[in-house]
């Protein structure tokens, strides 16, 4: 995974008040609940006593205690009380476990990942367009047993729409992809797809000579693991692939629209929305599980095309930052 990110890991209501739950996210057993205030607090899912699981355990005024033997951790990991020791006892600082730094945005948990060396100067980097209060959204999320990059480059991958897809946004059989027109930085990519029927061209165009990009459907990417489709200026599909070991990835797909406010009608749409996003999902899932390796590194033993340029371009920024890590560390 690359070092001092912010990744998306969980879906806020996932985190009901009152109630730890457990995941496992970036290799590591995690435990998360709500503060006094409401706010997501995410700690080492081990208690640093005898090793039991906190998730197990009750919170109390904002404080998670474990099943095991009682011991109260507060939001950064530091035991406050150990029963067995008294109420009045001073509980020394070494008792304690790592917890992380998270912020939540649009109803998205983001963890910061990161070196014990590295303090972040900085603030998760999301797509604003879609915090609108204007805006409403249906949600799903999925397993898949590759690694998050594998699983990132199918929503980069604008090649395989008509032959994975043929039955639901691939239909049309417009196989001949122009471009495709790619702009970027160290961790941000937006890139613009052109499709057409195959009318024996002798090639595709060069992203050079595609032209009128403000008509063209775009899709955005944001370092570690957030994708965005602007299909229009009231309609998006939203992705977070977040890394669950080396080998698993969870998908958070999300439906989000404005052109419909009326409650309950809005609520219908919404559902159905999604429900086509989950069948589009899956006729990716299907393919993407057969990959091999499970997971995409910047050189591969694989023969790309001009298509293929937003993949390259992902490789490369990922690549950039994996060697930062590597000076930093």
């Amino acid at each position: 995974m690359i070092q001092n990110e912010w990744y998306a890991v969980l879906s806020a209501h996932e985190v009901p008040d009152g109630r730890p739950i457990t995941v496992k996210r970036l290799g590591v057993k995690l435990v998360a609940f709500r503060n006094k205030e409401g706010k997501i607090c995410i700690l080492e899912d081990r208690c640093c006593h005898r090793g039991a699981s906190l998730g197990l355990g009750e919170v109390h005024e904002g404080c998670l205690a474990c099943p095991f033997h009682g011991f109260v951790y507060d939001e950064n990991g530091k035991v406050i009380k150990i029963p067995a020791n008294g109420s009045n006892f001073k509980v020394p600082d070494v008792y304690k476990v790592k917890s992380y730094r998270t912020r939540e945005i649009g109803g998205m948990v983001y963890l910061w990942w990161g070196s014990d060396f590295f303090e972040p100067d900085c603030e998760p980097v999301v797509f604003k367009d879609l915090l609108g209060a204007d805006y409403s959204y249906s949600e799903f999320k999925d397993q898949w047993s590759v690694h998050y990059t594998r699983a990132i480059e199918n929503q980069l991958d604008v090649v395989h729409l008509p032959f994975v897809h043929r039955t639901t946004i691939g239909r049309g059989q417009k196989t001949v992809i122009h471009g495709p027109v790619v702009e970027s930085t160290d961790d941000y990519m937006k890139f613009y797809v052109k499709a057409d029927v195959d009318n024996g061209q002798n090639s595709p165009l060069k992203p050079s000579e595609v032209k009128d990009l403000g008509n063209l459907n775009a899709l955005e990417f944001q370092l570690p693991n957030l994708w965005h489709n602007i299909i229009s200026n009231k309609l998006s599909i939203f992705a977070a692939f977040v890394p669950v070991d080396e080998e698993n990835t969870v998908v958070y797909i999300r439906y989000y629209q404005r052109f419909i406010k009326v409650p309950v009608l809005k609520q219908l749409v919404n559902k159905l929305g999604i429900w086509l996003s989950i069948i589009i999902l899956r006729q990716d899932k299907r393919v993407v599980l057969t990959q091999e390796p499970k997971y995409s590194e910047y050189r591969m033993h694989e023969r790309l095309i001009q298509g293929d340029l937003p993949i390259v371009e992902f490789r490369k920024m990922r690549a950039k930052k994996i060697n930062e890590d590597d000076n930093i560390l």
